[in-house]
């Protein structure tokens, strides 16, 4: 799929089940801001504001990013449950998640197979496949939290939308003066707010989401250390070092060492063939 044509922020009334197969950057979901990566799975609860925000250089030579998702109602779910007794058995009772999860790399990579399976498949197949699905995604342990809702008074629907200004202007400057006036706050309102929502200033928020976009850089980009810099919004390459060091524990160099063993390429990676698959139940 083309980057220009993926989709905004936005919510949607189903469950999101999303594993990406090539390309990576940074993911806004609930109150998180995380990076993903090619391999990432992660479901997305039913009503929770969510966005995909790849880094242009990680498209393939045609512009393309490539992800697999299907999206699921509730009600599906509910239904299958009542309808299969194989499915009720396991699926009965249970604690449905309310929370965005990140599964680990041997559930990401089950969920991966089947997905990749139902993407060939007639709407027979898709269904048989779904049940399969079902009770590997709602019953894994393997799994971190990757976002939680956002309560939706007044001035938390601020978040969402400092944080898709964030995704969209963090190779620049962000005053936040700049900032305040994007959610029609007073500099002094805006400091105040941001601490209380987030624990933390909107500089050190801004910072760590630049430091997580140059690790994906770092990792999977050919681009020297002092580009990457640049890119992510740092014009001093030494201030750059100094905090990625700080907060990483090591410098970018080391960082980039420890995910890039000596000989490989980006290019060396198998890449999965077509590109987005969507399929909704």
């Amino acid at each position: 799929m083309p980057l220009s044509v993926e989709a905004g922020l936005h919510r949607h009334d189903a469950w999101e089940l999303y594993c990406v197969t090539h390309g990576y950057g940074n993911r806004f979901v609930g109150d998180t801001l995380q990076p993903f990566s090619a391999g990432d799975v992660a479901l997305i609860p039913p009503s929770m504001v969510h966005y995909w925000n790849y880094v242009l250089s990680s498209a393939d030579a045609f512009g393309n990013i490539r992800y697999l998702m299907v999206a699921f109602s509730h009600s599906f779910v509910q239904n299958c449950v009542k309808v299969f007794p194989e499915l009720r058995n396991r699926l009965s009772g249970l604690a449905y998640p309310v929370d965005a999860l990140k599964f680990g790399t041997s559930t990401a990579v089950m969920i991966r197979d089947i997905l990749e399976k139902m993407a060939g498949m007639d709407e027979l197949g898709r269904l048989c496949e779904m049940l399969r699905l079902l009770p590997v995604v709602f019953l894994s342990f393997d799994h971190t939290v990757a976002g939680k809702h956002v309560r939706m008074e007044r001035s938390i629907r601020r978040m969402p939308r400092i944080s898709a200004y964030v995704m969209a202007h963090y190779m620049h400057p962000i005053s936040l003066d700049e900032i305040a006036a994007e959610v029609g706050m007073n500099r002094s309102a805006f400091c105040s707010f941001f601490r209380r929502a987030k624990g933390m200033t909107f500089v050190q928020f801004v910072t760590r989401y630049r430091l997580d976009t140059a690790c994906e850089l770092l990792k999977h980009s050919e681009k020297r250390v002092s580009e990457i810099a640049y890119l992510v919004g740092f014009n001093d390459f030494p201030h750059f070092v100094r905090v990625f060091t700080k907060v990483l524990g090591q410098s970018p160099r080391k960082y980039r060492k420890r995910f890039r063993p000596s000989g490989f390429h980006p290019q060396d990676v198998s890449e999965v063939p077509g590109g987005r698959t969507n399929i909704r139940v």
